[in-house]
């Protein structure tokens, strides 16, 4: 009966990271200003296991691979697929407005706002 199963059942093995994934792992290292080999002594691994996961070479653990985005500053999260595009869209926005592409304005302002004193007090319209 163990054979039936194993027979049905493909594991799924990466040949490795995606690169939108990888690209986005050096950046944020390059960012910080670290190198392979600084940013493998912070997690205890060898540089050549960077180098290794940054060209494809090694699919990290999936824990290996939470601990090198955390301290790169960012995360791993299930998002339903449906979100995907949703997700997708704030983090392009996120980017554009830290990179200064991106007008900082109040959520609610509508175009004719941006110059008004918004600190008058609420008007009761009725």
């Amino acid at each position: 009966m163990k054979n039936d199963i194993e027979k049905h059942i493909k594991p799924l093995r990466l040949d490795g990271l995606p690169t939108e994934m990888r690209l986005a792992l050096k950046e944020a290292r390059d960012k910080r200003g670290w190198s392979q080999r600084e940013l493998g002594s912070r997690l205890g691994l060898p540089q050549m296991h960077i180098s290794g996961i940054e060209s494809g070479k090694i699919v990290p653990r999936y824990d290996t691979l939470l601990e090198l985005v955390r301290m790169l500053d960012h995360d791993l999260m299930m998002v339903p697929r449906a979100l995907v595009p949703v997700v997708q869209s704030l983090v392009r926005d996120h980017l554009k407005e830290q990179s200064g592409e991106g007008e900082e304005r109040s959520l609610y302002a509508g175009d004719g706002d941006r110059d008004e004193d918004t600190t008058q007090e609420p008007r009761n319209e009725v």
